[in-house]
């Protein structure tokens, strides 16, 4: 006797979506459970099971010091995917464009202040080694994260610094038209490699380059040296050209800062991910006591060089311990 075959129900949907019991979002298919190396964590590289590469994955990303059973579980707040990346920040660009274009037709560059020109060559247009750096640590957590939904995060941010980086580069061919004699395009690396104001950001950043546990460089990126950045280079470099009546490097600012708003969304839930393990909090808790005094110091440094803004430094580092304070690190 012949037993007839039992007939499978398909699947509704993806198997490791399916406990939600509900039809998932473009966010869930396109973004989740993506990593094809985190299928065997003891053989990362299906190519090369020994060797420098999946050492490294096997001690920096598996044997890192904060653990957690499923890192799959974390989810971006804004929920982007590749598409709405680009539909958001087509939408930035334009904004931007626009600024740069009407205050090019309104020769707005040609009305700024010597005095205040010659601080944009020192601190300002030096500022694209500074967002690199950020864009390269940005770049070592898309490789290294334990999960797509984080590497996606980090991706969005890498591609943020990215643009920003080209902005200052642009702005410094503009000025260095109507301001030739202040080495606006010729004198940024001999500002960023011996000016005071950069050199507590250079150490504090090629330390964030040289980390190599995933969970730390997180860390030290988003929870520290980045918000470093943002509050100094935009906010408090911003204020100051406000005073001196740049208005196109205040509303820029300002756009930047919109992207360093979402980034600290994303890291906020990563923390909160990461805290439901309490082992997890006094990790992180460790490495931020290591890292916020470079932070401070950088500040520090290089707000002390900015004009007419006395509070700078304070008012910095005042908003990076706001922040951190909103960290979900306690129950």
């Amino acid at each position: 006797m012949t037993t007839a075959p039992v007939a499978l129900r398909p699947q509704k949907t993806w198997s490791h979506l399916a406990a939600r019991r509900r039809k998932p979002s473009e966010y869930e298919i396109v973004s989740t459970n993506l990593l094809w190396h985190m299928r065997d964590q003891e053989q990362p590289w299906d190519v090369a099971h020994e060797g420098p590469m999946a050492d490294w994955y096997r001690q920096y990303r598996n044997g890192s010091a904060v653990q957690h059973e499923d890192w799959d579980g974390f989810r971006d707040p804004d929920e982007l995917v590749y598409r709405t990346y680009n539909i958001l920040q087509d939408g930035q660009e334009t904004y931007v464009e626009g600024l740069l274009d009407q205050h090019n037709d309104e020769e707005h560059d040609k009305g700024l202040d010597a005095e205040w020109v010659s601080s944009l060559a020192a601190h300002y247009a030096p500022g694209r080694y500074l967002l690199h750096t950020v864009q390269m640590a940005s770049a070592y957590l898309v490789h290294m994260s334990p999960a797509s939904t984080i590497s996606n995060c980090a991706a969005f941010q890498s591609a943020d610094q990215l643009r920003w980086l080209s902005h200052v580069a642009y702005r410094t061919a503009e000025l260095a038209q109507t301001h030739p004699s202040v080495g606006l395009g010729t004198a940024e690396r001999p500002h960023w490699e011996q000016l005071p104001a950069w050199q507590r950001f250079r150490e504090m950043m090629e330390c964030v380059l040289a980390t190599r546990d995933w969970a730390e460089a997180f860390v030290a990126l988003n929870l520290v040296a980045k918000p470093a950045i943002d509050e100094a280079f935009y906010r408090q470099q911003g204020i100051s050209a406000r005073r001196q009546g740049d208005t196109l490097f205040a509303l820029t600012a300002e756009a930047a800062l919109r992207d360093s708003e979402r980034s600290r969304r994303w890291s906020v839930e990563l923390v909160r991910h990461m805290a439901q393990r309490p082992e997890n909090v006094l990790v992180i808790e460790r490495w931020m006591d290591t890292w916020v005094p470079l932070a401070d110091a950088a500040i520090e440094a290089y707000c002390a060089e900015l004009p007419d803004n006395p509070d700078a430094a304070r008012n910095a580092i005042a908003a990076t311990r706001t922040f951190r304070s909103s960290l979900p690190l306690r129950g």
